[in-house]
């Protein structure tokens, strides 16, 4: 009986501590959940409810958030997936959404390899290049339209001086998309390369010392080293880039309206004159929501690729 006694003591400690334990961690999920309460309603109030909304009225024609509708069932999604004018604008938001991501994160990387350095100003240079980015596209828009108008535009006064044609940038097919390309990389190029910056100055130093004593190039090390070291960031930077470009409606609908010949008439844009120029609600609930899986398709895609191990 006495030898039992402390065998009895010690279970009764490990059963209160463990209701302690216990206690104190049900204490920090309660508290992390009400610190949460407010994350949580903004997302489930501006993000789920949207969602849920738009889900509901794309099974109805007509205007059924705001007017009269009738069920249509999976009616709008046949219609969208059988129009021409919206494969032709997905296809084409596809490529400004390629592109400008590609055309984004290259330049930015070689720009945040560069900067990173120990280079004259480098401080300067890159609150520069990092300017427009948080400039609105709205100023961005007017500015550039101005610089490219086909007779007192800057651009092609340089180009009459050097002798050289000039060229109608926003109101030719076959340069009005890429111009728009070019506009949203000039903008967007200084928030991917000082995101780079960040994430090469957090590579330990060891590893480039440890390259150049086994006698790697500046070249074989940024290869080996860097890029390897950056794949996070890159995923993050196409994801988001990603996302941004295929819902852009500003840069179409400021600098073109979508023209000329619809040549830079994108998904976003084609939604927005479904559902506020011809009213038909509920047929932009359902392209909207089609582009919402499209989304995260693609963004699936991008972490089977993009998403790699980092191992010091």
């Amino acid at each position: 009986m006495a030898s039992s006694l402390p065998s009895a003591i010690i279970v009764l400690t490990e059963v209160v501590g463990m209701r302690l334990l216990n206690s104190r961690k049900a204490r920090e999920a309660g508290f992390a959940y009400i610190v949460l309460l407010p994350a949580i309603a903004y997302f489930l109030v501006y993000f789920f409810y949207p969602i849920g909304v738009e889900l509901w009225a794309s099974f109805f024609r007509g205007q059924p958030l705001i007017g009269q509708s009738e069920f249509a069932g999976f009616e709008n999604y046949r219609q969208a997936l059988m129009d021409p004018r919206v494969r032709a604008a997905f296809g084409r938001t596809i490529v400004f959404a390629t592109l400008g991501t590609f055309c984004t994160l290259v330049p930015a990387l070689f720009l945040a390899a560069i900067l990173s350095g120990p280079i004259k100003a480098a401080t300067t240079i890159r609150a520069i290049i990092f300017f427009p980015y948080i400039i609105s596209f709205v100023i961005v828009a007017l500015m550039w339209k101005s610089l490219l108008d086909p007779y007192t535009g800057m651009l092609n006064v340089l180009l009459s001086f050097l002798d050289l044609p000039t060229q109608n940038w926003l109101s030719t097919p076959s340069t009005a998309l890429p111009t728009i390309i070019a506009i949203t990389v000039w903008k967007d190029i200084g928030y991917a390369m000082l995101i780079y910056i960040a994430a090469i100055q957090g590579i330990p130093k060891e590893l480039y010392e440890a390259a150049e004593v086994d006698g790697a190039s500046p070249a074989q090390r940024f290869r080996r080293i860097t890029i390897p070291l950056l794949m996070p960031t890159t995923l993050f930077l196409a994801v988001i880039s990603m996302i941004a470009h295929l819902q852009d409606l500003s840069a179409p609908y400021l600098l073109t309206g979508g023209g000329p010949a619809e040549a830079t008439r994108l998904y976003a844009l084609h939604v927005y004159e479904v559902a506020f120029l011809e009213l038909n609600i509920g047929y932009a609930s359902a392209l909207s929501f089609l582009m919402f899986i499209a989304i995260l398709a693609i963004t699936f895609v991008q972490f089977r690729f993009l998403n790699r191990e980092v191992v010091y």
